[in-house]
């Protein structure tokens, strides 16, 4: 017989002292031979079984599957047991035999232990606040399996609640606090090396996605896709390059959104220069195999990337963050059908929104001396050829951000028109030119590219008006576009790179004048009538005087240049001619507040777009992610390491 006191306990009697009581342990002490070699296997886990016995003898169950079922009863578990909820994170988890158990319940009978459920739940809390680190990942994987059970139960016909049954709605205002600590935390985190490290993740995961893309890409127009376009042309470019798709991850990107929203200091990670990730050469002399490391685990180390040598290429530069996050934009927002691109696209355009807001952020987007080429990802189309990398042009990054908007416009004009995207990419725009305007930065940018891009985006408002109106108020949208105009002609001498630019703007207005004429007799027809869009049409036929002042005023000065000089059709030099000439006698009203706008706020406008996203994100996490395999040794360890 062996002596529990003494120092020659044996191996499972250790385990069996973890499991019982002192005084339980010597019932079942005798029954036990002191044998190391002794195995477990009739244990059934599931059932939370230690070993089957005879059938005159009840089966042997651990202590904390015997406490489980002391907390699926009515009573109070602590009543007699005063010590139980401190008892109860000592012992390791049956996470199979504590989720079986809510399984096994349905709703109703859920509710009738749901007092002794809000005592668990609040002592799980309680527990991880502990420094014993053995009882913090118990009442963690307790929690996990506690929360994972009784979401499983609530559907929406039952008029099951997931707060009341976790901690009741009496005590939810506590445990629940409209302050999330952790966004304290992060919105005031100062600390280089934690905010370079954060930035280094995000700028690795993005990195990966956008090397992933490149290379099915590459491999797509190199295989028999590529044999094929050069024999039938390229009609079917569109449809093919749809098949092209990597996976998004709106688990990276919300919390590259948290540290841009919430951080001040973490913008200036944004342009904190780096090699480009994931673009580098192998090393000439052979180095040792070595585990490959699983995707996004961790991120590269400083030394991995000094000892590479970038190759002569176009495209392989120092980078930074903000350029990697660009180009991830251009890939994902290519394509908004997909549920998860469109959140991806949203959330895009939101951490740019933020971006654009900035001082800070804008200084750096627009300072002259940081140029970089920054080769976005353009979707192929019909009537345009793809643009050679190594032309690329290097510019200040503002200029990557307009690009990329432009490419947005010019590239959703669709049946299932994203207007809440097309809104959010205008706000950009003008939010970079306000910037502008006051800092008076004369950006040398191929301003015509979004001229044309606004006035084709009107053209299909216009030629959609029934279909578009059936589901968006399209003069919000309308009136925006507009207002950019009315920014160019009002301030544009403020922050256009030269004279002639604005010159270019009034030809262009001139030259598109149709457009706006069937803008104004569209939005007149509406706002005379007594219709649901009389006010909104309203304020787009104001908007359009400055913009209907310059073509009556110049188009009648063109006409009779042309008459007088008999010449049928004038160049662009000759319009231009006639427009500088006949700048004096333009009389222009001036409006206000057209450099103001409302910066962005998370709540309340964007409260069910960020709480369908976390949700999203969460079952994505459920899906790839078993707890249950995750074993108690594993997690001390990674806990350890946890500050």
């Amino acid at each position: 017989m062996c002596v529990t006191g003494s120092s020659t306990v044996l191996p499972l009697q250790k385990v069996f002292f973890f499991f019982f009581s002192e005084t339980e342990f010597s019932l079942l002490s005798p029954r036990l031979e002191c044998n190391d070699s002794l195995t477990m296997a009739q244990v059934e886990k599931r059932g939370g079984l230690l070993r089957k016995s005879s059938a005159s003898k009840k089966p042997l169950k651990e202590k904390v599957v015997l406490m489980y079922d002391e907390i699926f009863m009515t009573e109070d578990p602590s009543k007699c047991s005063p010590r139980f909820w401190e008892e109860l994170f000592l012992m390791k988890v049956n996470l199979e035999y504590l989720e079986g158990k809510l399984e096994s319940l349905d709703g109703e009978e859920l509710m009738k232990i749901k007092d002794n459920i809000n005592c668990l739940f609040q002592h799980c809390i309680q527990a991880l606040g502990e420094e014993h680190p053995i009882r913090v990942v118990n009442a963690l994987q307790t929690l996990c399996a506690l929360i994972r059970g009784v979401h499983q139960k609530n559907k929406s016909t039952s008029g099951f609640d997931i707060i009341n049954m976790l901690m009741g709605f009496d005590k939810a205002e506590l445990c629940m606090k409209s302050v999330n600590p952790y966004i304290v935390k992060l919105s005031i985190v100062d600390d280089e090396a934690t905010l370079n490290g954060m930035g280094l993740v995000i700028a690795q995961a993005l990195s990966e996605y956008n090397r992933q893309y490149k290379d099915k890409e590459e491999e797509h127009q190199s295989g028999f896709f590529s044999a094929l376009t050069n024999m039938v042309g390229s009609m079917f470019i569109a449809d093919a390059h749809e098949k092209i798709s990597v996976q998004t991850n709106e688990a990276i990107l919300l919390a590259l959104y948290e540290a841009v929203h919430l951080n001040r200091n973490f913008i200036t990670v944004l342009a904190q220069s780096h090699p480009e990730m994931g673009l580098v050469t192998t090393p000439v002399s052979p180095a040792p195999a070595t585990p490959v490391t699983p995707l996004g685990t961790t991120p590269p180390s400083s030394d991995v990337i000094s000892s590479v040598e970038l190759p002569l290429d176009a495209d392989v530069q120092t980078s930074n963050l903000l350029i990697t996050f660009l180009k991830y934009s251009s890939i994902v927002m290519q394509d908004t059908k997909d549920e998860h691109r469109l959140h991806s696209g949203k959330l895009c355009l939101i951490i740019l929104t933020c971006i654009a807001e900035d001082q800070y952020a804008n200084a750096f987007l627009h300072d002259d001396n940081m140029n970089f080429r920054v080769n976005l990802h353009r979707m192929p189309m019909r009537h345009r050829k793809k643009a050679a990398d190594k032309n690329l042009p290097c510019r200040p990054l503002v200029c990557a951000v307009l690009d990329l908007m432009v490419e947005f416009i010019v590239t959703h004009m669709m049946k299932e028109f994203p207007m809440d995207l097309y809104i959010r990419c205008i706000q950009v725009v003008h939010k970079l030119l306000c910037y502008q305007k006051k800092c008076r930065v004369r950006l040398h940018y191929t301003w015509r590219e979004l001229w044309s891009a606004l006035i084709n985006l009107l053209k299909f408002l216009m030629s959609n008006e029934t279909v578009l109106l059936a589901k968006h108020n399209i003069f919000t949208l309308a009136l925006m576009i507009v207002n950019l105009f009315n920014m160019f002609i009002t301030y544009g001498d403020t922050f256009l790179p030269t004279p002639s630019s604005y010159d270019e703007l009034y030809y262009e207005i001139i030259r598109m004048h149709q457009s706006f004429d069937n803008l104004y007799s569209m939005v007149l027809r509406l706002s005379t009538n007594a219709g649901q869009w009389k006010e909104a049409a309203s304020k787009v036929t104001h908007a359009l005087v400055n913009i209907r002042a310059i073509i009556n005023h110049f188009n009648p000065k063109i006409e009779s240049y042309a008459a007088v000089n008999h010449i049928s059709q004038l160049s662009e030099e000759q319009v231009l001619e006639v427009v500088r000439a006949n700048y004096d006698t333009l009389t222009l009203k001036l409006q206000d507040g057209l450099d103001q706008y409302e910066r962005y706020s998370e709540q309340h406008k964007e409260a069910a777009f960020f709480k369908e996203l976390v949700r999203s994100i969460s079952t994505n996490v459920r899906r790839n992610l078993a707890f249950h395999t995750l074993s108690q040794e594993v997690l001390l360890k990674e806990f350890s390491t946890i500050s």
